[in-house]
């Protein structure tokens, strides 16, 4: 089975310069954790914001009655100062042995699916490949 049969396609990206306000309010209104991070001239993929990510970068008084000057500024810092800067990647043609075991061995949960020409296409996740699973059993 090929990485095509399975990945998600148009993945929601964000730039280097997004602010973390903006990328906490895509992960607070969608089911997914990932976002991809793309150079905004050429669509190539440039790192990776898990939610986690973001999480370890924010307070936790952010948006409480503690919130302080400081805990507001956070959310100032751009996706490149919070990003993974994801190296490996596969393509639509992938075999998807080979992108388990390349996730196994560097512990992440997701890859970044780009054409030739580094731009994103898609994103499988370890869900992906649970779900692929499931509907093959």
């Amino acid at each position: 089975m090929k990485i095509r049969d399975i990945m998600t396609i148009n993945p929601v990206t964000v730039n280097m310069d997004t602010d973390l306000l903006v990328i906490k309010e895509i992960f607070d209104h969608v089911y997914f954790h990932h976002l991809l991070v793309e150079d905004e001239t050429d669509n190539t993929i440039v790192g990776v914001i898990s939610d986690r990510d973001l999480l370890s970068a924010l307070s936790p008084y952010i948006h409480t009655a503690s919130e302080t000057a400081r805990d507001i500024e956070t959310l100032k810092k751009r996706a490149h100062q919070i990003m993974s800067r994801q190296t490996d990647t596969v393509t639509p043609t992938t075999d998807c042995n080979i992108a388990i075991k390349r996730m196994l061995d560097a512990d992440i949960s997701c890859l970044p699916v780009v054409d030739d020409n580094k731009v994103i296409v898609g994103i499988v996740t370890w869900k992906d490949f649970l779900r692929n699973f499931l509907q093959h059993q």
